[in-house]
């Protein structure tokens, strides 16, 4: 049993059973025989059926986003707008279960006819984070919904009470139109049965989002039996603010990227490079921005900020402020403790560091925003390139051609790619995912759908004749 904590004041919620294996092996069994039923149904029908889902999500938006400001902390306008992302992507897959499918293709031989067939691949393992406990798992489950498939999901052990409720309300829709609950399963644990999951056969994708650090032994423990992994990892973002920028979009642009979900959002911009000649104005005007923004309990409707999602993330941002300091920068805002219930720590903005420095080049999931200086285009495109992670991206300026060499080969390696917006905000029609550390998955929009499917290339033959292709003969 978990006891689930609020980030606000660390008192206690609920406690929540943790599955055994046990549990987890009947989960998997019952989430395979209501795939068979699932697989049978006609896409478009399973798009009415997850259609119907985002809309009963739709009716519990407000008691869900409480909820997820109650056990994760995130600022309610938040926690609503992160239900919203579900329900948004619901609408989404809807379109796409009348859309996904292969091209017929021109055959060189007469009487053939070569299409591509696109499958379900059976059972969808989800392996979400605290930070996004509940639109992470729409992003996923909408679209491998729609494909075909079964989910089976597990949250993070400190946000059961939301995967817990989440599910109950999908279960419903399910079985009101008559079709097994357990296709949208839910195991609660922790590390053993997220390894359990990486390890099994039957799951035939695992779509894993969370730390580089155990993103990469999932990766292994998935490979070494030929399985099927997604990997939504690590982010060491950066914006990129040149002398022509517009500053009345760069500084609430840094501000929510910074600051927004108390720095534990995977995009959340944790450098930024401004040119020489507007370094020391933006980073007055940004502490100026900082010093109001308002901290508070994060269910409070006047709240922009509140607090970490556990203690354990109070000591990674204190040691982090720390090695700053050792590393040679200076706090200009924040770095401490804020004195009240709960896990709150200031937002903060370190200057003065190098580039390349240790502490820079480390991801820390909290509120802290490295100032860094630069002089030239190029050398700061290789800086923001420089990191092991390439998840999100931006620049501000208003030069056309900078605009276009930083979208193109040697511009920004990251998966995406910004211009005059913030890091984060990502929209569910564009594919969310990134490079190098950051796992190469894509999730949510684009053509995001074929990694929930297997795809068959299918040659018929309705003549009488028999040609080979490439024109070989054998008789």
């Amino acid at each position: 049993v978990v006891t689930t904590y609020c980030p606000a004041n660390n008192e206690p919620i609920a406690s929540v059973r943790q599955a055994s294996l046990e549990d987890y092996e009947e989960t998997v069994k019952k989430a395979k025989e209501a795939w068979k039923v699932w697989a049978d149904i006609p896409a478009p029908k399973r798009g009415e059926i997850v259609r119907q889902i985002g809309d009963a999500l739709r009716q519990k938006i407000k008691v869900l986003g409480s909820l997820v400001s109650l056990e994760m902390g995130k600022i309610f306008v938040e926690g609503v707008g992160e239900v919203q992302e579900y329900v948004d992507v619901c609408d989404y897959a809807v379109g796409l279960s009348r859309m996904i499918g292969g091209p017929i293709l021109p055959s060189e031989r007469p009487g053939h006819a070569l299409i591509e067939q696109w499958n379900p691949v059976g059972l969808v393992g989800i392996i979400t984070a605290f930070n996004f406990p509940v639109a992470v798992y729409g992003w996923n489950s909408a679209i491998a919904m729609i494909c075909g498939n079964a989910c089976l999901w597990k949250g993070a052990p400190t946000t059961s009470l939301i995967s817990v409720a989440v599910t109950k309300i999908i279960a419903k829709v399910l079985e009101d139109n008559k079709v097994p609950g357990a296709i949208c399963s839910l195991v609660c644990g922790g590390a053993d049965i997220g390894t359990a999951m990486a390890r099994d056969e039957r799951m035939d994708l695992l779509s894993f989002t969370g730390s580089t650090k155990v993103g990469k032994q999932v990766a292994l423990m998935v490979q070494e039996r030929f399985g099927r992994s997604l990997l939504e990892l690590g982010g060491n973002n950066a914006i990129i603010v040149f002398e022509d920028a517009d500053l009345n979009l760069v500084i609430p642009s840094a501000l929510f990227a910074a600051v927004g979900t108390t720095g534990q959002r995977c995009t959340t911009a944790r450098r930024l490079f401004l040119h020489e000649s507007v370094h020391d104005e933006v980073v007055a005007k940004l502490a100026k921005a900082y010093a109001q923004v308002r901290i508070g309990d994060p269910w409070d409707s006047e709240t922009l900020y509140g607090p970490l999602h556990t203690k354990e993330a109070v000591k990674m941002f204190l040691d982090a402020v720390e090695q700053a300091k050792q590393q040679g920068g200076s706090v200009v805002y924040g770095g401490k403790v804020i004195n009240r219930p709960g896990n709150y720590v200031e937002p903060t903005i370190v200057t003065g560091l190098p580039h390349n420095a240790p502490i820079v080049h480390t991801e820390t999931f909290a509120p802290i925003l490295y100032v860094l200086k630069f002089k030239e285009e190029d050398e700061v495109f290789a800086w923001n390139n420089e990191v092991k992670q390439g998840l999100s991206s931006s620049i501000f300026t208003k030069d056309l051609g900078r605009i276009f060499r930083w979208l193109g080969p040697k511009g920004s390696d990251c998966g995406i790619v910004n211009v005059n917006i913030p890091t984060s905000g990502a929209e569910i029609g564009g594919a969310f995912g990134g490079e190098k550390h950051t796992g190469g998955g894509r999730e949510s929009g684009s053509d995001s759908w074929k990694l929930y499917m297997r795809r068959s290339t299918c040659t018929i033959n309705y003549s009488k004749d028999l040609p080979l292709a490439q024109g070989i003969k054998f008789q």
